[in-house]
């Protein structure tokens, strides 16, 4: 990812609650996400799990990242990451906390300047900090003739 590239995706229906995700100028598969069970058919991860795979990913990234950047080789590392979804104040369902754990496949020691490794890591993760910062995310909803039906057009 460089400054300025816009990320893309295109997003369709394919099912009561399943969809296809397409990232728009890569080779990537498209990825399903379906709701489980009573709404969906969890023929893929929902939304929620797509968070929180992108939530540790980009944690363990970012450490590996940040490992390399001071010259150190490390093994492969893994992540375990937990949340458990709430009602908020409105009923709505919500992650109001997710928890995750980074494993390391050697002796903290065996790193150089692994204290400023640990200072730092997680605010290259891009993922994880946007989401500590709150994303502004700006909906519309047009119709199938293109009318813009959400957030009502200004008079």
């Amino acid at each position: 990812m460089s400054a300025g590239d816009e990320l893309r995706l295109q997003i369709s229906q394919v099912g009561d609650y399943a969809f296809r995700i397409e990232f728009e100028g890569t080779q990537l598969e498209a990825l399903l996400t379906d709701e489980p069970a009573p709404l969906g058919h969890d023929s893929g991860p929902n939304p929620s799990r797509v968070l929180l795979a992108a939530i540790g990913n980009c944690m363990a990234a970012s450490l590996v990242f940040a490992l390399r950047k001071f010259k150190n080789q490390p093994g492969p590392i893994t992540a375990g990451i937990r949340a458990t979804p709430e009602r908020n104040a409105e009923g709505r369902w919500r992650i109001p906390r997710a928890d995750i754990e980074l494993r390391l496949a050697e002796p903290g020691e065996n790193h150089a300047q692994l204290e400023r490794i640990m200072a730092q890591f997680e605010n290259f993760c891009v993922v994880t900090q946007s989401v500590r910062e709150g994303i502004d995310v700006q909906a519309r909803v047009l119709d199938s003739n293109g009318r813009q039906l959400h957030p009502p057009p200004q008079a």
